[in-house]
């Protein structure tokens, strides 16, 4: 009678993350085999098995044992913690079996029964460090020779992974770690997160959150899991996060903004992806720039530098923070009033845009840019250099100015210029315009904004709730006239205060306004057009 093998994976060791199917392999078998400490994890489980259990270093007798008995007739299980197809039993029986002629239709029966990896369960308690490409690697050299450790270590380094170090220390084998910790500062910055995680679900569980040139002040041993961060990996609140992409929208005075999912796959908000459309010349251009550095380095000098380096036992490789670049966006004008590009910023434009970024006019008398860089804080200075008046993109709070006649009708200016100090750039739950027009002529439309005040007779007149866009679109509803300047930036900095409180996320202002009926004292009018409108196909 064919015997049959269950490799099991029982995960990180709490019974509460021992898969059903797990428990029930244990269960059906006649035999457990496994690292003694394993059998230990498990033993609640155990009924009346037959049980063998070796040690740390033996996991090939282990793997011998196990098909020896299942060619026998037996049920037997080999356990490992975590999957038992990630540095655990499955491989070794596989290669046991095949060594011995084992073919599936005729040989034992085989079945590899997944768990949670050290990885994962590390993972979880650590906060979500495993968000992009991530790669584990066994620091044991006791199946592996060093040197090939060594170079997955450079390489993944190099690549920017997120890297799990399983199996990092041992009473005999205690500078691997140490020679990881040396290669991974190489590439990367000595303040890049680490995590350590020690029995992860068991009594003597221990987590540790510390840094890449302070891991190794910190106990580690066989039972620790290290994990290592990319560039883009950050702590939070005793939290160790990696965002899931490293594509971020940057703008003036906010942290990264995620790209919505409709925006991710497109070309210009990927600015690394590998164009599907590059040519053989593209190509061949690379190559002989790659051989044009090779040959530029290799100068008398350089061989000289590289050669003494040598001979001292020094590295020539400095810290190599990875240059992620990132599309940083923001709105620039001549300023609120002034609508006249100069010579100089329309050239400074064409300079920081370059030929990856973008620039578009918008109705909002800004041109956008969206530039891919990795040094936002340049660009800004060149901007703010050539006297541009710089705005966040996004939903925040924006004002559109009419030219005020060239400046001729000025009485407004202040009021604008005063606005936009206290105003300007602030988040919304909702993109917010603000029109305002210096003259009863309102020729910039400012009534047609979201809020919209036209200096008019020495006064203010203040429009509320312009539906801006739509087949039903409508002016503002006017609430108030005659309003005195020294009142009339009290009056609107209170409106879109409130409006920043009380808003719902992506609710725009005349829905707002709609709904809550009164801000600052002023009542809501429904002023829709009585109209028959078909629905819009959006539902709007």
């Amino acid at each position: 009678m064919k015997g049959k093998l269950l490799v099991i994976g029982f995960g990180p060791g709490s019974f509460e993350h021992i898969t059903q199917r797990a428990r029930e392999a244990i269960q059906e078998s006649d035999m457990i085999i496994g690292y003694k400490t394993y059998v230990e994890l498990i033993q609640g489980l155990l009924t009346n098995q037959q049980i063998i259990s070796t040690g740390m270093t033996e996991e090939v007798s282990r793997a011998q044992e196990a098909v020896k008995q299942a060619e026998a007739g037996k049920t037997v299980a080999v356990i490992s913690s975590g999957d038992a197809g990630v540095y655990g039993m499955a491989g070794l029986v596989y290669e046991v079996l095949i060594e011995k002629g084992w073919k599936k239709e005729t040989g034992v029966e085989l079945e590899v029964i997944p768990g949670i990896s050290a990885i994962n369960s590390c993972a979880s308690l650590l906060g979500a460090p495993v968000m992009h490409d991530a790669c584990t690697i066994s620091l044991s050299d006791h199946l592996t020779p060093w040197e090939l450790i060594e170079k997955r270590i450079e390489a993944a380094a190099q690549a920017d992974f997120v890297v799990a170090f399983y199996n990092p220390k041992s009473g005999r084998r205690t500078r691997q770690i140490v020679e990881a910790q040396r290669i991974l500062l190489k590439y990367r910055s000595p303040d890049t997160p680490v995590g350590l995680v020690k029995s992860a679900y068991r009594d003597r569980e221990e987590v540790v959150m510390t840094n890449l040139k302070d891991m190794l002040n910190h106990e580690i041993g066989m039972l620790t899991t290290v994990v290592v961060g990319n560039s883009s990996t950050f702590f939070y609140d005793d939290l160790m996060i990696t965002p899931r992409g490293y594509q971020r929208k940057y703008t003036l005075n906010q942290t990264e903004q995620p790209l919505r999912p409709h925006q991710r796959l497109r070309k210009e908000a990927e600015p690394w992806a590998l164009d599907q459309e590059e040519t053989v010349k593209q190509t061949a251009s690379a190559i002989e720039a790659v051989q044009n550095t090779r040959e530029e380095k290799a100068t008398s000098r350089a061989l000289a530098e590289e050669a003494l380096q040598a001979i001292l036992g020094e590295s020539t490789s400095a810290v190599v923070h990875q240059p992620i670049e990132s599309i940083f966006e923001v709105a620039v004008s001549p300023g609120l009033a002034n609508k006249k590009f100069t010579p100089v910023q329309m050239t400074t434009l064409a300079e920081v845009v370059g030929e990856k970024g973008t620039m578009e006019y918008t109705p909002d008398h800004q041109i956008k840019l969206q530039i891919p860089t990795a040094q936002p804080d340049i660009i800004i200075e060149k901007l703010q250099a050539a006297s541009f008046l710089l705005s966040p993109v996004g939903d925040v709070f924006t004002i559109k100015a009419c030219d005020f006649c060239d400046g001729e009708k000025s009485d407004a200016i202040p009021h604008t210029e005063e606005l936009q100090k206290r105003l300007g750039g602030m988040d919304m739950p909702k993109e917010l315009k603000l029109g305002i027009n210096g003259c009863g002529m309102a020729c910039y439309g400012a009534v047609q904004e979201d809020i919209g005040i036209v200096y008019r007779k020495g006064a203010f007149d203040l429009f509320l709730g312009a539906k801006t866009v739509g087949r039903n679109a409508h002016s503002g509803q006017i609430v108030a006239e005659g309003i005195a300047p020294d009142e009339i930036v009290e009056i609107v900095e209170n409106i879109i205060h409130e409006y920043k409180e009380k808003g719902h996320p992506n609710e725009r202002f005349h829905k707002f306004f709609k709904r809550v009926k009164n801000v600052y004292g002023f009542d809501y009018q429904d002023i829709t057009p009585k109209i028959k409108v078909e629905p819009a196909p959006c539902g709007d």
